[in-house]
Order: C-alpha cells, then structure tokens, then sequence
C-alpha cells in the first residue's frame, strides 16, 4: 500500500476541509490571533510472549483533535475526541478563552490539502491485515529458537508491536499538510542462570515499515543472538573502576549523544537556560571531525517522519559540524520568536498534549578510520558494545549510563566480557575527548524518548568511536 500524505485509507481527510476552516475562524472570532488544529487516528497492537505461551495480547484505537491557540505569548490548549463540527468549535472557543485578551476576529489563510508534495516511502504490507496467529507464530519461533540454541536460557519474553498513526494539521499560517505513519517492532529478551548468576541479553528491531521487516529480519535470528549475550555475560567479570579509554562500538551507543547532546540543542531548553550549550552558535564544542545530525527524512528509521506534528517538513539539520555548533532544532513557537523557519523538530506524543522540540534520528557521522585499527590502536580500556538507559543533566551535560554489553581491551585486543558497570561522564567533555571515529556508521535500536511526560519514537547512531577518557563506575577492585 502507498502511504499517501493528504488522506485516511477512505480517500478522505481525518477532518472535513470546511469543518477545519470552520473550526480555525472559531478560535479567531473568540480572540485567538493564531491557531491550529491538529487531528490524529492512532491504531495499534502488541502481543508478549512469556513462558512458552501468549501472556498479553492488546489492540487499540484513539481518535481526536487538538486545538491551539496563541495571542501574544500565551498559548491555550483544548482537545477533544468529539469530530463534529460543533464538538470542535466548542474545543477552539475553549482554547482561546485561555489564550485571547479580547475577541478581534481574524482571517485565516488556508491551503488545500494535496497542494503540498509530501512523498513518503511505500509500506508493502499493513501489519493490521496480517492474522494474529501468524504473530503469535513469530514469537514461538523466537522462543524456540533461544530456548534450543543454549541450555542456560530459563526465560525468554518475545514482543510484537505495530502502529499505524495518521495525523493532519492546519493552521491561521496556510500549513495544512497530513502523513501516514506506520510502524513495526519486534523484541527478544533472555535470561540466562549459571555459577555468575542471572544475566540478561535483549535484541531488537523496528522501522517505519510494515509487516515486510521479517522479509529481512528473522525473529529465530534475533532470539540466538539475545541469548548468546545472556550466555555470554554468565562468565563476564565484574567491570572495573576508573577513568579509562572507551571504544564504543557503531550503532552501540548512539543513545549517549542523544541524551547527553541531543536534549542540550533542542532550543526550548536553551531558550529556558537550561542547556549547556546556550549562547555557543558558532563555538568549538566538540573535536575536529564530529559532525552532529538530527534527520527527520532518514527513512526507515525509527524517527523518520515527513512532517513534524505542527506540519512542517522535516529536514536534515546539521547542529555540530566539524567540532563546530552550527544551530539548534527548532518548533513553530520557538523559531516564531526568533524570526526564523522551524526546522521540522516539533513533535507531541498525541492530540492530547502540546507540541515541543524534540529529536527524531539523532547521530554522529562517519569517520575515515577503521575501526579495527581503532581497538589494535588501543592498547587498554573499555570496548562497549551496546549501552542501557540512563541520565542526563541538560543543564550541566553531566550523564550516566549503564553497559548493557562491554568487553575489556587489553594491548589492542577485546578480550573477557565484563557487567555490573556504567559510563560517567559529561556531554560536552566527551564531544571534546573523542580522538578515533570509525567508517563504520550504524543506527542503533528503536527507542522512544521521553521528555516533560511525553514519550516520542526516535533514532539515534554512530560509527565506532573512541573517547580518550571516560569514568566507568565498575564493581572490581
């Protein structure tokens, strides 16, 4: 099926054309002096395998509207699930008793929808028309699969996840512009008992795809190798302590400049002086070589979008290049006060709430080394190859994060694998500190951030990098 950028699966618009312009004069008549609607039909469907059998299975729609009106620096906030016209009118009256400090009326300049050219790639295959026992088939083989390659995997959980969003948006400004996002997720965790304990393995994948990602992705595959880090940290040591070289494997570790970094350059947080980066535009913030991207077009990644959820295209937004910070990201409400164009990073987690600059596929770009020569280059230290969560002070750059898996280094070799251990460090001591980057760029796992209790789906990667000094918080001696 092609995803189309102007309509629902029924060729028509989530919300009737003359209903939306309606609705938009409806804010301006009761003292708005901008407003926007923005619209969204949201089906889901997760299944969890556990224990050798189906332990939840869930399915779901949402369906609503979010009004938002501004007059001057106040913003209101109304939304509703009633589409009506009269449903939605009330909604836009609402938010701007919020917003308005005396009704003046308004004009509202609209754009048809399909006059803007908003290609998206094709979905092959919706994963709302395949059966439920065929998922359910995909997780027992993953089950299987783990549970027959090694004999010290006790417990294996196997997830299945799709969405499929639809959202349209228009404003007083002429935006009115809509997308259709699908997305497919599959997930293996393992346990492993043996003489070390309990250790956990996890492997997982996710597009903006449909039920085609198995094409390419075999869930029996993706559980051997869950359980093979299980197994694989049963004999680990514990991580040791101190300040050493860390090598951070391509794809592995892309979260640590997302949260360390990313959060840093969003600019309502700059704006807020709540970044550290603040005031910097134009600053050597990281060594020569690193280049810094937020790419909201990088299709079919986790993060990838057409447009943001205030309409406006996404873009490939260079924010550090070559050590140097070029520009934040940036929503409507922000790049407004600043006279400038939003550059596509203005997201929310539903109609229900507000939008607010955010991320979308986060990373730093190749090198020219090989990343063999980076570890024989290394002579002791830390190799990681996937990290955990963990947290950030946006404020200060200050961060922790746990291994997830990391092996030690030892005259250039990576040698036992290690647990129990955390990076500690400091986002922008660590853009200054990377002295190796890889040719090897990957983009990591599927996450979803979150930030001011709204969780969105990103992206994030790396090639194989080192940094010269980083804290690891170990248990050894």
């Amino acid at each position: 099926m092609t995803r189309t950028s102007d309509t629902t699966a029924t060729g028509k618009p989530l919300v009737d054309l003359d209903v939306v312009d309606a609705t938009l004069r409806a804010a301006l008549d009761a003292g708005g002096e901008w407003a926007e609607l923005f619209a969204e039909d949201r089906e889901s469907t997760s299944v969890v395998f556990d224990e050798g059998r189906v332990e939840e299975m869930n399915s779901g729609r949402d369906r609503g509207v979010g009004i938002r009106v501004t007059a001057g620096d106040i913003t209101g906030y109304a939304h509703t699930s009633d589409l009506s016209a009269k449903g939605l009118s009330d909604a836009a009256r609402t938010a701007a008793a919020v917003a308005a400090r005396q009704p003046h009326g308004g004009t509202v300049d609209m754009m048809r929808l399909g006059e803007a050219s908003l290609a998206q790639p094709q979905v092959a295959v919706l994963p709302a028309s395949v059966g439920a026992e065929r998922k359910v088939a995909l997780l027992r083989a993953a089950d299987d699969a783990a549970r027959s390659t090694y004999e010290a995997i006790t417990q294996v959980t196997a997830r299945y996840g799709e969405s499929r969003r639809r959202i349209m948006v228009a404003n007083t400004s002429g935006v009115c512009a809509a997308d259709d996002q699908v997305r497919t997720l599959f997930s293996v965790g393992c346990v492993a008992s043996g003489d070390g304990g309990l250790q956990t393995g996890r492997e997982t994948v996710g597009y903006t795809v449909g039920w085609e990602l198995f094409d390419d992705y075999h869930p029996a595959e993706l559980a051997e190798r869950a359980a093979q880090r299980a197994v694989t940290k049963l004999a680990a040591r514990p991580a040791p302590s101190g300040e050493v070289p860390v090598v951070i494997a391509c794809g592995g570790g892309g979260v640590l400049f997302h949260e360390a970094c990313g959060h840093g350059l969003e600019a309502d947080l700059v704006r807020k002086g709540a970044s550290v980066f603040a005031g910097r535009v134009g600053s050597q913030v990281a060594a020569g070589g690193v280049t810094l991207v937020d790419d909201g077009t990088m299709g079919p990644e986790w993060g990838a979008l057409v447009i943001d959820d205030e309409g406006h295209p996404t873009q490939r937004n260079e924010l550090i290049s070559d050590g140097v910070l070029t520009d934040y990201m940036w929503d409507w409400l922000r790049s407004r006060d600043e006279g400038r164009a939003p550059s596509g990073n203005g997201r929310r987690q539903s109609y229900t709430h507000l939008p607010m600059v955010r991320m979308t596929n986060t990373f730093v770009t190749n090198g020219d080394t090989d990343p063999a020569d980076i570890i024989a280059d290394t002579q002791s230290g830390v190799y990681v190859a996937h990290l955990g969560g963990g947290q950030v002070n946006t404020a200060t750059g200050d961060f922790v994060f746990g291994m997830t898996e990391a092996y030690l280094i030892e005259n250039g070799v990576i040698t036992e694998p290690l647990r129990e251990g955390n990076l500690i460090g400091n986002g922008p001591q660590v853009l200054a500190d990377i002295d190796a980057i890889g040719n090897d760029f990957a983009m990591g796992s599927p996450g979803t951030c979150g930030k001011d209790g709204q969780g969105v789906p990103v992206g994030d990667g790396q090639p194989t990098l080192r940094v010269r000094a980083l804290t690891v918080g170990g248990t050894a001696a």
